[in-house]
C-alpha cells in the first residue's frame, strides 16, 4: 500500500485568489514560551473544499458534508493538452462509467509554483464539462487548480451548476507526478460551523501488490 499526500502545504508563500487576503503565520510566544502560532487566511487558499453554501445562499455548509462522499473509491483522471476541461476532454480521458469522486491532473501540475505568484492562465472546467459531471451522476470533482472553473468565467456558472446539485469541489490539489488511475481517496476539510468552504488534508491510497 502507498499513501499519497496531495495536499498544497500551507505557508505564507501561498498564492491566493486575488483580493482575498494573504495566508500570514507569525509567532506569537514569548522567548522561553511554547511556540504557539497564528494563522490567517482566506478559507479557500491551498487545497480547499467548496461547500454549495459558497455560492447557494442557505445552501449545504462545510461542516455538514456527508463524510461518505469525501472518503471512498476514487478515479485520477490525466488531461494535460488542454486548456479547458470540455465534455469532449472527459470524454477521451477513459474515465469509468459509475466513478462517483473523479480528480483532474492538468498542465497546471507541470511547472512549480512561484511563491506569491497567482498564474490567470489555469485550466478549468467548462459548462459542457460540468454538465456531463452532472449527467455521469459524478458526486465529487478535485483538480490542481484554485478553481474548478477558469479564472475568467462570468457568473461562475460551473460552479453554480455543480454546487447546486450539491457535488462537492475540491480545489488547489497538488497531483504533479501522479499516475491516472484508481485510487483510495480520503478527504477532511476543516468542519468550520457555517462555513462556505475550508482547507482540506487530501491523501489518496493505492494498493501495491
Amino acid at each position: 500500500m502507498t499513501i499519497y499526500d496531495v495536499t498544497m502545504p500551507i505557508s505564507g508563500g501561498l498564492p491566493v485568489w486575488p483580493g482575498d487576503p494573504p495566508v500570514i503565520i507569525e509567532t506569537t510566544s514569548g522567548p522561553g514560551e511554547p511556540r504557539v502560532s497564528r494563522i490567517s487566511m482566506s478559507s479557500h487558499a491551498g487545497t480547499h473544499v467548496d461547500a454549495p453554501a459558497h455560492f447557494l445562499r442557505g445552501a449545504l455548509t462545510v461542516d455538514r458534508l456527508p463524510l461518505k462522499v469525501l472518503i471512498g473509491p476514487a478515479w485520477l483522471a490525466d488531461i494535460p493538452g488542454e486548456v479547458a476541461i470540455t465534455e469532449a476532454a472527459l470524454l477521451d480521458a477513459g474515465i469509468p462509467p459509475g466513478t462517483e469522486r473523479l480528480l483532474v491532473r492538468t498542465r497546471n501540475s507541470q511547472g512549480p509554483v512561484k511563491p506569491s505568484h497567482f498564474d490567470v492562465d489555469f485550466v478549468g472546467f467548462t459548462v459542457d464539462g460540468a454538465d456531463w459531471l452532472l449527467a455521469q451522476g459524478v458526486r465529487l470533482v478535485g483538480i490542481d487548480a484554485p478553481s474548478i472553473e477558469r479564472y475568467i468565467s462570468p457568473g461562475e456558472p460551473v460552479h453554480r451548476a455543480l454546487l447546486a446539485a450539491e457535488v462537492i469541489l475540491i480545489e488547489g490539489l497538488a497531483l504533479a507526478g501522479m499516475s491516472d488511475g484508481a485510487y483510495q481517496m480520503m478527504c477532511l476539510p476543516l468542519p468550520v460551523a457555517d462555513g462556505d468552504g475550508a482547507p482540506a488534508r487530501v491523501i489518496l491510497i493505492r494498493d501495491g501488490s
